[in-house]
């Protein structure tokens, strides 16, 4: 029964726009109403109604090792002994800008923010300030926060400017952003190719956990790096998700690709706002006080986040064995679905990398946004509801990756495949 959460959603739609303040939360894409959370420990959540849910969402990606770890809980609780919030520098911001700086080699100095769309955004300023040019590159279903200049839709052709995905972002910002295919080289080259000198900043996410979790193809970001090169452009890897949940320095350490800039949030928070934008030292020195570049905030830097962050890096760097851990129990998974879709005879596909994992109810090998809309929408809904009633809190969408944490056990996983197979075979009837 979720009773309680039912009443709190219909209040919450008195006094908040849909009742969430968060799009997806709101399960519109799955049906239904969303649940209430009363508290996280571990590997479940646990909601107003009682109920228990093993954790497949980790708040978007904070949570490498599980919710409300002890370290990270002790750290917070230290940190408010000496107060909230000063608007003033404070050592915190040295450590973990110095952490961040000897785990991840492209970034040779870094700006604490809020978020991380307050990181791409600022990132995308400072590089048209560098480059001297106003256009931006994107990718179809790529999504860089909620900033005008990456509400961009895709137009007619891959050579074409792009259109407004949104009410209230101006056709003038959209002419400043061209979108490409994810995977397809060649749609990026043909953007090269019709605004010679005219490119900024290409800005993608190395492994795209926002169209469900795709993963790039061999050679493929280096291939953009050279062309990135070869016309003057910025490179910035948008790490917000991936910084440090695929590996101790970012998919950039797996992949071998030196980004210019690269934008980081959700880990390096621990689980509390943070966002942050690094890079090479020539550019990161165009913003303010240092540069013309301006770019500030309040908040940034808070000593609450930044000690949650600076636990959740020392977690890491410490253990950094959890990356193989969390790849077997991705794997485990994984394999284990793919298995139950044969069984069944149900058109999907499993896309699994390290601790990021989706089920996509199509049959075609998806490699970019146009391949991941043939999904069948309602068909996830089905199994989202089917692996919630069974005590499995997924995304609610089709679209967006899992996450895996390291408080996931062998019991969980168990429940976890026993809990799919019973739910696909549901669906399938």
């Amino acid at each position: 029964m979720r009773s309680l959460s039912a009443a709190y959603f219909e209040r919450a739609n008195q006094v908040i726009p849909g009742g969430v303040n968060s799009p997806v939360r709101a399960f519109k894409s799955v049906g239904g109403n969303p649940v209430f959370i009363q508290s996280a420990k571990g590997a479940y959540l646990h909601d107003v109604d009682g109920n228990s849910y093993i954790d497949l969402i980790g708040s978007w990606g904070p949570m490498l090792f599980g919710q409300a770890h002890p370290a990270i809980e002790q750290a917070v609780r230290d940190a408010l002994t000496n107060g909230f919030s000063f608007g003033a520098p404070s050592y915190n911001e040295v450590i973990i800008a110095e952490k961040i700086i000897s785990m991840v080699p492209s970034i040779e100095k870094v700006r604490l923010v809020n978020s991380g769309t307050e990181a791409t955004m600022a990132a995308i300023r400072v590089a048209r300030a560098y480059t001297k040019r106003d256009k931006i590159i994107k990718f179809e279903g790529c999504y860089h926060g909620h900033g005008d200049s990456f509400l961009i839709a895709a137009g007619s052709g891959v050579a074409t400017l792009g259109t407004p995905d949104s009410p209230g972002v101006t056709e003038s910002t959209a002419r400043d952003t061209l979108t490409a295919v994810y995977n397809d080289i060649e749609s990026l080259e043909a953007l090269f190719e019709a605004n010679p000198s005219g490119i900024a900043a290409v800005i993608i996410e190395p492994v795209v956990g926002n169209m469900g979790l795709v993963i790039p193809k061999e050679g493929y970001l280096a291939a953009i790096s050279t062309l990135c090169k070869e016309h003057g452009a910025l490179l910035i890897f948008d790490e917000v998700m991936t910084g440090f949940r695929l590996s101790p320095s970012g998919y950039q350490g797996i992949c071998g690709v030196k980004p210019d800039l690269t934008t980081l949030g959700k880990i390096i928070g621990g689980g509390l706002p943070v966002g942050a934008y690094g890079g090479r030292a020539d550019i990161m020195n165009m913003i303010a006080p240092s540069g013309p570049v301006y770019q500030a905030g309040t908040l940034s830097g808070n000593p609450l986040a930044t000690s949650a962050g600076m636990a959740m890096l020392n977690l890491i760097t410490s253990d950094l064995d959890v990356y193989k851990r969390l790849e077997e129990k991705g794997k485990l998974i994984a394999e284990a679905i793919e298995s139950q879709i044969q069984k069944y005879k149900i058109k999907a596909r499993v896309s699994q990398l390290g601790s990021m994992f989706t089920l996509f109810f199509t049959d075609v090998v998806v490699e970019n946004f146009s391949d991941a809309k043939t999904s069948d929408t309602a068909m996830f809904g089905r199994y989202f509801k089917g692996m919630l009633d069974k005590g499995i809190y997924l995304p609610p969408s089709q679209f967006e990756s899992w996450f895996l944490s390291d408080a996931i056990g062998e019991a969980e996983i168990a429940n976890i495949i026993q809990a799919s197979d019973e739910t696909l075979n549901e669906i399938s009837a």
